[in-house]
């Protein structure tokens, strides 16, 4: 994702392979909906500027973030998808479940990249502060979902050129 150095939110499309005829899950946490919101139409936006039709994009809500992953199984075993987008913000609180959630989730997303056969694409915001995740999700850092959709489309290239 994102650096000091590349925003990915202001990428050269002359470079990404095109969406058409490709199918897209987004799995977006309903918790900080404010944020996740914001990242989801980012990518809804990205998706569709580079081909994807809006009928390829199927978009599920789950509660919080903890249960992401629960979401993206769901989707990836019961509808036939060429990747997954994870949508999800947590910021940082007073007791230890910024942690367990966030690595909960960053595992979780390993294992389904490990064990199904699509990407599973990890946009989960995890910020110390209210103000970093609005800067990550179309503030000054850019949109962290136009970040996850261009890499999404990247990812599907490389499968697809392996298959």
């Amino acid at each position: 994702m994102a650096t000091a150095l590349q925003n990915l939110s202001s990428y050269d499309s002359s470079v990404t392979p095109l969406g058409k005829g490709k199918k897209f899950g987004i799995v977006v946490s309903e918790w900080n909906s404010s944020i996740t919101e914001s990242l989801l139409n980012g990518t809804v936006e990205t998706l569709l500027k580079f081909g994807v039709q809006q009928e390829d994009i199927i978009i599920e809500h789950v509660p919080g973030s903890f249960e992401l992953t629960f979401g993206a199984k769901t989707l990836i075993e019961k509808t036939k998808l060429d990747a997954l987008v994870m949508l999800g913000c947590v910021i940082q609180g007073e007791t230890p479940h910024f942690t367990f959630v966030c690595d909960s989730v960053t595992q979780g997303a390993t294992a389904l990249n490990l064990a199904k056969n699509i990407p599973v694409i990890f946009g989960l915001l995890t910020t110390n502060t209210l103000e970093q995740a609005k800067a990550r999700a179309g503030g000054r850092h850019g949109n962290k979902g136009d970040e996850a959709a261009i890499t999404a489309l990247k990812m599907v290239a490389l499968n697809e050129k392996y298959k």
